[in-house]
């Protein structure tokens, strides 16, 4: 990491927040951006728990993308956590993207957003996302809805799905970083260890293809991952965690069919997440009401002290 001592002059980065409400495409835009898959994404809310830290790395600038859990009424002291990491992402950043989704109507969850939003002195622009589920001719009338609300210093519309105007806002953020070292190397796209975004993919596949069976219930803690060189091959153990029995039955499935299915689909992103080949092991614990309980909550790599 560059020291900040030295600035290559007209070079330019900055740390930029993405917020706003579960299931909007803030991690399907980060993985977009950064062009491979360091963020889970799911179609069920509240897929991201800890603020994941993606890196761009352009010629003349570095883009330091933090994506958060949508921002909702916390049920558990997870969801407080969950909280507490969106909120203070908004502090101590260089711009805010407020993501919103266009095929959803401004709700109370926009409104509660947009009123935090009235005490950061940061810039913050409005991305609506999803514009490719929209007819054009709705567009004017949701950007005059937000602009009524709130002085955004952009208002940008895209997919983040199909790529539209993503480059286009790229350029809006590069006007608004200041200048300022590289402070990743080139080749670095993420903050996190190899072994959270590992624990991260078999999550994502574990919700995928459970559906609405099992909720957000359920961690991933992995025990062991090394490489092995006689094989050429990394070997990696993890502990799929539940809060009940009958949700271990599911993540097993019949005759082991669902874990196995998990860990097939798990093992081609880890694959491709580490170029080399991969032997997973998979098993399932339950852990008991895990999401209320503060032992179990650092335990699982929840720690409210570093944010």
């Amino acid at each position: 990491m560059a020291d900040g001592t030295s600035v290559e002059k007209g070079h330019k980065s900055g740390f930029i927040s993405i917020i706003g409400r579960p299931n909007v495409g803030k991690s399907t835009f980060l993985n977009r951006v950064i062009g491979q898959k360091i963020a889970i994404m799911s179609d069920k809310p509240q897929t991201t728990r800890n603020k994941v830290q993606g890196v761009l790395t352009l010629d003349d600038a570095q883009f330091i993308f933090i994506d958060t859990p949508g921002i909702h009424k916390p049920k558990h002291r997870l969801g407080d956590f969950m909280m507490k990491v969106a909120q203070n992402t908004l502090k101590g950043v260089d711009l805010v993207l407020f993501m919103v989704s266009a095929e959803e109507g401004f709700g109370k969850g926009e409104e509660f957003i947009i009123e935090k939003l009235q005490s950061v002195k940061t810039p913050v622009f409005l991305i609506i996302n999803k514009i490719d589920k929209i007819h054009p001719d709705q567009l004017l009338g949701i950007i005059d809805d937000y602009q009524e609300r709130h002085p955004f210093e952009a208002i940008v519309p895209i997919s983040a799905l199909e790529g539209n105007n993503v480059d286009r806002l790229l350029g809006q953020i590069k006007e608004y970083l200041p200048e300022g070292p590289q402070f990743y190397p080139a080749d670095q796209v993420t903050d996190h260890p190899e072994r959270f975004i590992v624990s991260e993919l078999i999550r994502e596949k574990a919700l995928h293809l459970t559906r609405e069976e099992v909720p957000h219930s359920l961690a991933v803690i992995i025990e062991k991952m090394e490489r092995d060189e006689k094989k050429d091959m990394v070997h990696v153990m993890a502990a799929i965690i539940v809060e009940r029995d009958s949700q271990k039955g599911i993540i097993i499935g019949k005759q082991g069919g669902m874990l196995k299915e998990i860990g097939k689909r798990a093992r081609m992103d880890i694959e491709q997440l580490l170029g080399t080949k991969v032997y997973l092991e998979l098993w399932v614990k339950v852990q008991k009401d895990w999401r209320n309980k503060m032992s179990r909550l650092r335990e699982f790599g929840f720690r409210e002290d570093e944010y």
